[in-house]
């Protein structure tokens, strides 16, 4: 026997993934991935009432209570199927107003609640409809201007709707292919935009005779970073974001009589983002800039003292969900990394006084939750990655960001693409530490927030080098020793599932598997199908993308699309899709397991015939992250915990594949037969 061969026979084996993790608690899916307590806590515009989003038997609704009693809370909405995720404050007293789509289609409608009397009212009752708010006015509190395409499924015409009795008056019929409107308080129309055939837009001004005139124009690689951001009470001024002659956005001020801008905020790092405007008179007073993390800067010193307050909070970062409308009383949200989101009130007088609401989900609180580190990777051709990683307690004892071994790594890709990571606290990175996984969420080129050069750095690199770019990020994490290049899973939903459809058939030998959600097999299918409303975006898609309806743009999307590539498939795949997806149809997830199965190559494919471009239901996330989380255990060898009763409330049904995972058949069974009773 050789030295080798006895030293190999006794050295001890690595310890697994799962092994590494056993000391640290395990927290349950339903923590991570069930309802929050409370969430999108806001105060109406007159201080009286509170409201929140909180679950009704276990789905969400929204709630009201005394400003100045939340124990007396109560639900005024009743839905009772996927939720309400979106809805706010009137200026009428009394009316908030919410959307509410049916299954996942996003078709959605926009209803009004007094909650005086509980009367509800569906504003726009017509079939096959997408309510879009346009604007309410402090002087007109009984009523607010929403777009309809009910006339013209690819057209929103402009309506003022009365918040009572649902009595809509049409203000402009869409024959201008405008894609969006701007109105003052007075709700007159004071400026649109247009797309242009070669992926610019026009923003347009009334001409006085019924119709419209060109204002100025957005150049094509300035259309993703350039855009009206709102006009003061008065209309005296327009405040923009623009790129137009730089690379980041910056928010200027445009006086609308001379046409004089003042600059606002800019920053050579990245794009101006939020910004907070007083509640009367629609001022900017303070504006975001998100590089690494986001940082507030007043602009109107009276509020630079509230900033330095909300900010003392601790090293998380803060957000303003609403203003009274006599800006005395502010809710306030923090968050971090390891600590979800809680609600203050934050009452101006008396030098400012903070008292701490509601905390999202104080289940997780002292739960063993983990740091996410900002870094700078740079790509192959020299470009700055701005990056997130989230590392298990067990392989980063000192907390310093480094770790101490390698682990398995989840490479975790944002949808869009354009879109952006950020830092803050994340179910998924939580989840998949707590698992033993590392997790690294790269801004590869494409994404938003960086500068126009950036993002056009991504046309036509579908598959190309931002593909490139998450090749190169997983490089660094093994050249850091954050993994080893055998233990690196691909996982994400939208355009974040192309990539791991992409990284599966592109790279088949880069990734040990992959977990797509919601994600195009087919770009050609994809741009055929598109919903018809996103008519003024479609030549941005082109551009940015391939033209399905030219030769050469379908031979390029043929390309790079996995479909054609799916016989290179040979690392374990699990796909998530929602039967109703307007965006990504179920016959992009369709088709490559159909290639799949007929090549003979595993596939495990997790459908809900209730959901549409996401999983919405909670009891829907919690089945399909079971599932995912008994996926990765057997190709990463994480920790899992057992289904259990994860299914139960869940549509999720499995066409193919519930032999790929370990104890998704028995669950499925046992789920079933529930069902059956």
């Amino acid at each position: 026997m050789s030295i080798s061969t006895a030293l190999a026979q006794t050295a001890p084996t690595a310890p697994s993934a799962a092994e590494r993790v056993a000391d640290v608690e395990l927290i349950s899916r339903d923590a991570l991935f069930g309802n929050p307590e409370r969430a999108l806590v806001m105060i109406s515009p007159d201080g009286k009432t509170l409201s929140w989003i909180a679950p009704v038997d276990g789905v969400m609704n929204v709630w009201v209570a005394p400003a100045d009693n939340p124990a007396q809370a109560r639900a005024v909405t009743d839905d009772d199927a996927r939720g309400i995720r979106r809805y706010f404050w009137s200026y009428q007293p009394d009316t908030l107003l919410y959307l509410r789509d049916t299954g996942g289609d996003e078709d959605f409608h926009l209803y009004s609640v007094n909650i005086a009397t509980g009367e509800e009212t569906d504003l726009t009752p017509f079939p096959k409809t997408t309510a879009q708010v346009v604007a309410a006015s402090h002087s007109q509190p009984g009523t607010i201007l929403v777009g309809m395409n009910d006339r013209d499924p690819a057209w929103h015409d402009l309506y003022k709707v009365d918040l009572a009795t649902g009595e809509r008056t049409l203000l402009e019929k869409n024959d201008d292919r405008i894609g969006n409107y701007l109105v003052d308080d007075s709700y007159t129309l004071r400026y649109a935009t247009r797309a242009r055939p070669d992926g610019g837009s026009d923003i347009l001004q009334p001409d006085g005779q019924g119709g419209w005139k060109v204002q100025s124009d957005i150049p094509f690689e300035d259309s993703l970073t350039t855009a009206p951001a709102g006009l003061t009470t008065d209309g005296d001024t327009l405040y923009m974001l623009d790129s137009r002659g730089r690379d980041t956005a910056a928010l200027y001020a445009v006086d609308v009589a001379s046409g004089e801008r003042t600059l606002v905020r800019e920053d050579a790092r990245a794009d101006v983002g939020q910004s907070l405007t007083h509640p009367r008179t629609g001022e900017v007073q303070a504006v975001s800039v998100n590089y690494l993390r986001e940082e507030w800067q007043a602009v109107d010193p009276a509020i630079k003292a509230d900033l330095e307050k909300l900010q003392a909070i601790g090293p998380g970062e803060i957000g303003v969900n609403s203003r009274t409308h006599d800006d005395n009383t502010w809710i306030v949200t923090y968050a971090a990394a390891e600590d979800p989101v809680s609600y203050y009130r934050y009452d101006r007088g008396a030098g400012g006084t903070l008292t701490k609401l509601f905390s999202a989900r104080p289940e997780l609180e002292g739960k063993p939750l983990v740091p996410m580190w900002p870094q700078e990777i740079r790509s192959r051709d020299g470009k700055t990655l701005v990056s997130y990683l989230s590392l298990p307690s067990s392989a980063d004892a000192d907390s310093d960001g480094k770790a101490d071994a390698p682990v398995p790594m989840v490479l975790f890709v944002h949808g869009g693409p354009w879109a952006r990571d950020s830092y803050g606290y994340s179910s998924y990175d939580q989840w998949l530490a707590n698992r033993g996984y590392a997790t690294l969420s790269v801004n590869f080129r494409g994404s938003t927030g960086f500068g126009k050069d950036f993002t056009n750095a991504g046309n036509g690199e579908w598959a190309g080098k931002m593909h490139d770019d998450l090749i190169d990020a997983v490089q660094w994490a093994v050249d850091a020793g954050v993994t080893t290049a055998d233990q690196v899973a691909i996982m994400g939903g939208s355009y974040g599932g192309y990539a791991t459809l992409a990284g599966l058939t592109f790279t088949p030998d880069a990734f040990a598997c992959g977990v797509d959600i919601v994600g195009p097999s087919n770009l050609n299918t994809l741009l055929g199908t598109v919903p018809p409303y996103w008519a003024s975006f479609y030549e941005q898609l082109t551009k940015r993308m391939g033209d399905p309806r030219t030769e050469e743009g379908k031979a390029w999307l043929t390309e790079r699309s996995p479909l054609t590539r799916a016989d290179r498939i040979s690392k374990p795949l699990l796909i998530g899709q929602g039967a109703n997806d307007p965006r990504v149809k179920q016959d992009e997830s369709d088709q490559i397991v159909k290639a799949m199965t007929a090549n003979d190559i595993p596939v495990t494919y997790v459908l809900f015939p209730d959901e549409g471009h996401g999983f919405a239901r909670p009891e829907n996330s919690k089945a399909f992250n079971a599932v995912a989380e008994g996926f990765l255990a057997q190709c990463l060898g994480g920790r899992a915990q057992p289904i259990g009763s994860d299914f139960e409330g869940s549509s999720i049904s499995v066409p193919t594949g519930a032999d790929g995972v370990p104890g998704l058949a028995e669950a499925l069974d046992a789920h079933e037969q529930v069902i059956r009773k």
